[in-house]
């Protein structure tokens, strides 16, 4: 029976692990970076790395990387991502950027930690390569599972989700349901995204990343301007307060005005500990979102936009962002 990991929780001193300019990062010259985990084996360290392959081969650069992330480094303070017994037997890149990873059986042998780390070492290291977009696991053949049997699925550095500058108490796991616009723009999608987080990340302020950052689905389509920036977003007495810049005032009018709004608002109270939404722009509350939306308005759940024969699809993005593309503080 294959070992399934524990990435719901886990307790770790990460700080800075997925930035990379973070503290203990070794600097070195060097067009790539290969990442390495801490002696401690709690976080990663990028060290500068000269390739010998051509950058254009693709296939032989991977193989490099790979075989470098499977040699010790010299280096008593760094220890390599995949340990001694485990092999990558092969990999395979799509057309569409996903490379394949394939490991032994000893891959199951990995504890909890060294083995997040080891992924997450293989991605940061590996979407480097040009035509490398994103990796997918698979152990003696299979696709790696988490916990509860759940494909971990595919992995992109730019889905990690940190706050920089902030010490890293503990990785967790969360699954979102998030509503995006459909391709028509007269309905929302319901999107549900089961993704890793920093604890130090308020589940709303999670909701409003993934929501700026658009869908994962071909069939669903951002609701929200991607000119919009989130400028500060709290809770109190289970209302959310959502300030956006200016840039939601930019116009789409191939999106009916309601499912702008209700794109954030349904999002967000699917939370446990909301039940109401405002908007703001800049924490102006005075104006109107394009001709009758009133922002003066705590809007409540209104699921009557959700296109069922669209809806519920679950997309797994186990990953962790490397930094916020919509930076909070």
């Amino acid at each position: 029976m294959r070992k399934k990991y524990m990435i719901l929780t886990v307790a770790m001193l990460l700080v800075c692990m997925f930035c990379c300019g973070c503290d203990g990062a070794k600097k070195q010259e060097g067009e790539l970076q290969i990442s390495y985990l801490d002696k401690e084996q709690t976080k990663t360290v990028r060290v500068g790395y000269d390739p010998n392959a051509d950058q254009a081969d693709t296939e032989l650069l991977v193989r490099e990387l790979i075989d470098v992330l499977s040699t010790d480094s010299g280096d008593v303070d760094l220890v390599r991502p995949i340990p001694e017994g485990v092999q990558v037997t092969k990999t395979k890149l799509g057309q569409d950027g996903d490379l394949k990873v394939y490991f032994n059986d000893a891959y199951h042998s990995m504890d909890a930690v060294p083995e997040i780390l080891c992924r997450l070492a293989l991605v940061q290291t590996l979407t480097q390569v040009e035509g490398v977009k994103c990796l997918e696991f698979f152990v003696d053949g299979e696709p790696l599972e988490d916990t509860r049997g759940n494909e971990v699925g595919k992995m992109t550095p730019d889905d990690f989700v940190v706050n920089p500058g902030e010490q890293i108490n503990s990785i967790q796991h969360a699954t979102l349901d998030l509503y995006f616009s459909n391709a028509a723009g007269d309905g929302l999608v319901l999107e549900t995204q089961r993704v890793y987080y920093n604890s130090n990340v308020s589940l709303e302020k999670l909701v409003i990343e993934h929501l700026l950052d658009g869908p994962r689905s071909n069939d669903a389509v951002a609701s929200i301007p991607p000119e919009t920036a989130l400028v500060n977003v709290s809770v109190a007495d289970r209302i959310c307060y959502v300030s956006l810049d200016d840039g939601f005032r930019t116009q789409n009018y191939n999106i009916q005005e309601p499912i702008v709004i209700y794109s954030l608002v349904d999002s967000l109270t699917a939370l446990p500990h909301i039940d109401k939404v405002q908007i703001s722009i800049n924490g102006d509350t005075s104006g109107v979102y394009r001709e009758s939306m009133l922002l003066s308005t705590i809007y409540e759940e209104d699921l009557s936009y959700v296109r069922l024969a669209d809806s519920s699809r679950e997309v797994i993005v186990n990953d962790i962002k490397e930094e916020n593309k919509h930076p909070l503080d």
